[in-house]
């Protein structure tokens, strides 16, 4: 039997972050948080596109770290 891989921990975002120092705000938020286990947003997608893999934490717990933050973030459906 073949066993269907779960891409529920992949999380995707659509967010205003589009420069480095932005960029350097997310390391600080996500690089020491336990429950993200990697990282990264394309500042060259026109939607600014964050992934992130967690196995804990659901979307809007990212939204609310990200606007905390000052920046916009939704999820991408």
């Amino acid at each position: 039997m073949d066993m269907i891989e779960n891409f529920d921990h992949i999380l995707l975002f659509k967010t205003n972050v589009r420069c480095h120092d932005d960029k350097q705000l997310l390391h600080t938020l996500f690089d020491n948080n336990i429950d993200i286990k990697c990282w990264s947003v394309d500042m060259e997608d026109e939607d600014c596109v964050l992934r992130i893999v967690s196995y804990t934490l659901n979307h809007s717990q990212i939204i609310k770290l990200i606007n905390r933050l000052g920046y916009q973030c939704c999820e991408l459906t």
